[in-house]
């Protein structure tokens, strides 16, 4: 099952880029000192690619734990 640590190593690194993706455009918002609604409109598109980042990472997280339980 060694295939799938790393593919669940890979797929955790996709969704941990996500994160940090969404991490930068939510900083550079901050730094363009936008009005407070420009600000949560800026938000709220951005929390659907933060919460699917999350969850390609946990997915990804749990394809290792089993590979490691499958394999050993």
């Amino acid at each position: 099952m060694d295939w799938l640590v790393w593919l669940g190593a890979l797929v955790s690194l996709i969704g941990l880029c996500g994160l940090v993706w969404c991490i930068l455009i939510v900083l550079r918002a901050r730094r363009a000192n936008l009005p407070e609604e420009e600000m949560r409109a800026k938000l709220a598109r951005v929390l659907p690619l933060n919460l699917a980042a999350l969850l390609l990472s946990a997915l990804g997280l749990m394809m290792v734990v089993v590979g490691i339980l499958l394999g050993g």
